[in-house]
C-alpha cells in the first residue's frame, strides 16, 4: 500500500515484514510504518487537519533523533519484532506532546435496555 504522506522517503521491501511499509531517509535512517499506526495518523489528518503538518514534522524529528523507529499501533503487540536497535512509537507518542487530541465519543448501544 502506498502511504502518500511518506513519498519523500525511499521505500524498500523487507522480506521479514512484507505487510509493513519500510523506509529510509536521505541520512540513512530506517523506519517502519505499521498499518495500525497509519490508520491512526489518517484519523488525525481527517479530524485535526489544521495540526497535521505539526504531526508530520514531529514524526520527521523522531526519525532523525532516533535513527531506527517502528511506528506501531500497539508497542506491546507490534507487527515488526526482533529488529535490533529500534524504538517503538505509537501515534499518541507523537500527538500527546504536541497537545493534539482526538476525543473518542463512541459509546455502547442503547438497544440493551
Amino acid at each position: 500500500m502506498i502511504y502518500e504522506e511518506f513519498n519523500e522517503y525511499q521505500s524498500f521491501k523487507d522480506e521479514n515484514h512484507p505487510f509493513v511499509n519500510a523506509y529510509k531517509d536521505q541520512d540513512g535512517n530506517v523506519f517502519y510504518i505499521e498499518p495500525g499506526f497509519y490508520d491512526g495518523l489518517l484519523g488525525f489528518k481527517e479530524k485535526r487537519f489544521e495540526d497535521f503538518d505539526r504531526i508530520m514534522n514531529s514524526i520527521k524529528e523522531t526519525i532523525k533523533k532516533n535513527h531506527k523507529v517502528i511506528f506501531t499501533a500497539d508497542f506491546e503487540y507490534p507487527w515488526v519484532r526482533g529488529e535490533e536497535g529500534f524504538i517503538y512509537r505509537e501515534i499518541h507518542d507523537i500527538t500527546d506532546p504536541l497537545e493534539i487530541y482526538v476525543e473518542d465519543k463512541s459509546r455502547g448501544s442503547d438497544y440493551g435496555d
